[in-house]
């Protein structure tokens, strides 16, 4: 006779539950950065909320006067906190939304007497949007010169590299259209991506980045 007691096959079924439940849970509790985010790109605006993000080298090509400037510079050397959104001048679905909301936000910031504490920044990642396109967008967009400003990205490389940084998902469509996403991109006043806010969210982006700006 075999002296080994044999398994409870109920508590063998319980067991194997058990670690299946466990292991699930493990899975959760780090990729949801310890429970406190339910998805991916949350888990992502949390890290960037913990710890900014280093914007690569990026040389853009100025709307206003075709000029070619470091990104992170112009931005850092401004010393004001900015929105950043992207665009390409062509699209007819959510950047239309995306500059209706920005053009009220313009208009807030004036009212408020904000300018010299946040501005905007919309960048294309469309390599046809040259100069001309991006400032027939700007004027299409009512935009203040020295509040909003439009920049391209002429180097591939470099273009690929900050949309990553930033989240952005650009995928070719038919007619020559993207389709992509989009949010506010609050960059604080040392030049880092610092928090990423919702699109229709335009009074909290606001809000944040003059808390960043040291406006609040």
């Amino acid at each position: 006779m075999n002296s080994r007691r044999s398994t409870n096959p109920l508590v063998a079924t319980a067991l194997a539950v058990l670690a299946c439940v466990l292991t699930g849970v493990l899975a959760l509790y780090y990729g949801t950065a310890g429970f406190r985010v339910v998805s991916t790109e949350e888990g992502r605006r949390l890290a960037i909320e913990e710890r900014p993000a280093i914007l690569p080298p990026t040389q853009v090509r100025r709307a206003l006067d075709a000029r070619a400037v470091p990104l992170v510079a112009d931005l850092a050397g401004d010393r004001r906190a900015a929105i950043v959104t992207f665009v390409y001048t062509r699209c007819q679905t959510i950047c239309l939304s995306a500059g209706t909301e920005l053009q009220q936000l313009q208009d807030r910031i004036r009212e408020r007497g904000l300018q010299d504490k946040v501005r905007l920044v919309t960048i294309s990642f469309d390599p046809l949007d040259d100069s001309t396109a991006l400032a027939a967008y700007s004027r299409r967009m009512k935009a203040d010169p020295k509040l909003w400003q439009f920049y391209g990205i002429d180097d591939a490389a470099e273009r690929a590299r900050l949309l990553d940084t930033f989240g952005i998902v650009v995928v070719p469509a038919p007619l020559g259209e993207f389709v992509h996403n989009a949010a506010y991109h609050v960059i604080d006043r040392q030049g880092r991506l610092s928090r990423i806010v919702d699109l229709g969210e335009a009074n909290g982006a606001l809000d944040t980045a003059l808390r960043l700006g040291g406006g609040a």
